[in-house]
């Protein structure tokens, strides 16, 4: 797969509004300022195709790109607390529109910040995913801003943190250094394969 052909589709603000699916989508999830964009940029290998923001909530779309066969999918951060209720609710049926819609997902990557324990918003999004039976990968994110022992302690609270850890597919990220950036197309790659097998 070229990852450079990414190109941007379209960005979408209420469920409503989004195209009819016309095949596999991988969608990309996460707390605000997780790292998502940035994420999407490293897989794309593409400075700004999707739009990196300093500040938290700014993804308040679902934004489309596409690398045929495959739709990658941003969806908003959610849990970032200073925005309007409304605003917040928007957000919310946008993502559970588009989780709970009959769309070919094919997998979810859901981004943790590798620093912390997960917020009671990565926990209920991790309990939906097991609930529903989606295939879902963990990248955690901002790896580089732990040494090797901060790494190991993260981990193992981690493995006590969230249910069923030992059974998930995990992907240490940094931007920085570009760790997981290959394990992540090496993913993606193999659903692209598949799918043409089929």
């Amino acid at each position: 797969m070229n990852f450079q052909q990414a190109t941007f589709q379209a960005s979408y603000g209420t469920f409503s509004q989004l195209p009819p699916c016309t095949g596999m989508e991988i969608a990309f999830a996460g707390r605000s300022n997780v790292g998502k964009s940035t994420l999407l940029n490293k897989i794309f290998n593409r400075k700004a195709l999707a739009r990196v923001s300093a500040v938290p909530g700014k993804t308040a779309t679902i934004n489309f790109y596409r690398i045929a066969p495959i739709t990658f999918v941003d969806l908003p951060g959610y849990g970032y607390a200073k925005v309007a209720k409304t605003e917040k609710r928007r957000w919310a049926e946008l993502i559970d529109g588009y989780l709970e819609s009959d769309r070919d997902i094919r997998l979810i990557f859901l981004l943790l910040d590798m620093r912390h324990a997960p917020s009671k918003d990565d926990l209920q999004m991790i309990d939906y995913l097991v609930a529903q039976e989606m295939p879902f990968v963990i990248v955690l994110t901002k790896a580089d801003k732990l040494n090797q022992s901060q790494r190991k302690a993260r981990m193992e609270a981690f493995a006590e943190e969230i249910p069923y850890f030992d059974e998930i597919h995990v992907i240490p990220f940094s931007a920085m250094t570009r760790e997981g950036v290959e394990t992540v197309r090496e993913v993606i790659t193999e659903l692209a394969e598949a799918e043409k097998m089929e």
